[in-house]
């Protein structure tokens, strides 16, 4: 019987272990080392900061070069530039500064401009008969509705309103059906743009521990998918603001690559990062400071967090301008192929 109760102690402890992470830590510290930090010129010292800081200004700036070129060579060819649609409801202050850059950014790469603006009293009818004539305006290639909506306005059946080739927010049900069946057409552009910076950064996250803090339809799903499959081939684990924080913590410290996209301030902090690390933060959250003004923060405590990283991206600066870049590469696809210039599949 003292045998048999020593081998159910045993046991017990063994799963416990497990419960605690403490196996699950073993296993990723043998088999798992940080990722490599690349020699890039998009990562930067910055004073007091042991981690390089992703400079996603410049990664923008190169994306944002590289379309130039492509617009270009779209109108030698066919005789005209892409154009996208920005369709925005209501005056929302927020909302009307994303619209006035992305149609600014739109500009400075050739890409045509065609912004309407509605007072937050148009009704959905109005809306989706806008969003119908623009669907078959020949001179759009891309097409948003910037959320969010009066709430008068179902965001979804707005969003789904949108032809698919010219939903270059990627927010449709096809378009997001299309991305997990593997035959995506439009990213939504944050995960187009941390995917791009991922790429031009030079990372290498194959077989690496990859941790996505968020799992929203439209950033923190779609990132753990895209991360998880061909051309990354990361092994993804997705955590969100209602994971006990010991899991949180534990998924978060072990990742070679972490990204953190749940809104909410300082929700990763300095020993939740693993030594290292590369850690992007998507989060944006304004804040009031002690003398009264306010500044735009992460998800991620930077000034602790970069200090045990091995890249880190900043708050503002960061993964923000990236944001815009892929909605401007989808856009300039979405004209390829409506010119005949690319082909995709359709079904």
């Amino acid at each position: 019987f003292r045998e048999l109760r020593k081998k159910m102690a045993t046991i017990r402890s063994i799963f416990e272990k497990i419960y605690h992470g403490s196996f699950r830590q073993l296993v990723a510290r043998s088999c798992s080392t940080a990722a490599v930090i690349p020699n890039s010129p998009f990562l930067v010292t910055r004073d007091g900061c042991s981690a390089r800081v992703i400079n996603g200004n410049a990664v923008a700036k190169h994306i944002r070069d590289t379309l130039t070129k492509d617009i270009e060579m779209m109108k030698t060819k066919c005789g005209r530039a892409p154009g996208i649609a920005v369709v925005l409801v209501g005056d929302n202050p927020a909302s009307q500064a994303y619209v006035s850059g992305k149609a600014k950014a739109a500009r400075e790469v050739g890409i045509k401009d065609f912004t309407h603006r509605l007072p937050a009293s148009t009704s959905q009818a109005e809306v989706l008969k806008l969003v119908d004539e623009l669907n078959a305006n020949s001179e759009v290639d891309g097409l948003l509705v910037q959320l969010p909506l009066p709430e008068h306005i179902s965001p979804q059946l707005v969003c789904d309103s949108v032809t698919p080739v010219k939903d270059v927010d990627g927010f449709s049900v096809t378009n997001l059906g299309r991305l997990y069946a593997g035959t995506a057409l439009h990213v939504p552009a944050t995960a187009k743009g941390i995917e791009e910076m991922i790429k031009v950064c030079g990372f290498d996250i194959k077989g690496k521990q990859v941790c996505v803090v968020g799992a929203s339809r439209h950033v923190g799903g779609p990132i753990s998918k895209i991360f998880s499959e061909g051309g990354f081939n990361g092994t993804v684990t997705t955590c969100h603001v209602y994971t006990p924080p010991e899991v949180l913590a534990s998924c978060a410290k072990q990742a070679d690559v972490l990204i953190v996209c749940a809104g909410k301030q300082g929700l990763v902090t300095e020993d939740m990062v693993k030594s290292g690390a590369v850690v992007i933060d998507v989060g944006i959250n304004r804040i009031t400071t002690d003398n009264g003004k306010t500044k735009l923060v992460g998800d991620v405590d930077f000034a602790t967090a970069a200090n045990v990283a091995g890249a880190i991206t900043p708050v503002p600066g960061g993964v923000g301008p990236l944001t815009v870049a892929g909605l401007l590469m989808n856009t300039v696809r979405s004209a390829k192929i409506q010119l005949g210039l690319e082909k995709y599949e359709t079904s």
